[in-house]
């Protein structure tokens, strides 16, 4: 009787630990961005890029620390089907958004959240910066929340472009 308690425990244990290995990434809910400037665009629209879509807000210091670098990956990366969005949180007043992403010349789309229903849709993110990466089917393939290491992140980038 204990050597099959055992081996079930064995084999559910491998179950679940290939299940972790195995399972398929999570595919990005297919919502639709309204960038600062009216235009709309869908997760669908982005299919066969990647894509990172950044939470964040212009009164977080770790968002604003953060952004010369999401600049940066996005102008080394951009020409090879790299895009980002930068998704403003509800809170974050419209104007100072805009205010931000005319003086840093932020490259990229910016949208408004302006009613939580991004947030919301991404596991309900109230801690910024968070970010998704996307490959080019749809699937995220890594969160990132707060700060993250550069090299692992621009690594993880190159990946999914080639893939």
């Amino acid at each position: 009787m204990k050597k099959l308690i055992l081996a079930l425990a064995v084999v559910v244990a491998a179950g679940i630990g290939g299940w972790f290995v195995w399972r398929p990434a999570p595919t990005a809910p297919d919502v639709t961005f309204t960038m600062l400037d009216g235009k709309q665009v869908s997760m669908h629209d982005l299919r066969g890029q990647v894509v990172l879509v950044k939470f964040w807000a212009t009164s977080c210091v770790t968002c604003v620390k953060q952004m010369p670098d999401t600049i940066k990956a996005y102008n080394q990366y951009s020409a090879q089907g790299y895009q980002a969005v930068a998704v403003a949180m509800a809170y974050d007043p419209p104007n100072y958004v805009l205010n931000f992403a005319e003086t840093r010349k932020l490259p990229f789309p910016v949208a408004l959240d302006t009613k939580g229903e991004l947030a919301k849709a991404f596991g309900d993110v109230r801690l910024t910066p968070t970010a998704f990466l996307i490959d080019k089917r749809g699937h995220i393939i890594k969160r990132y929340l707060g700060e993250y290491d550069q090299a692992e992140f621009h690594a993880t980038v190159q990946k999914a472009l080639a893939g």
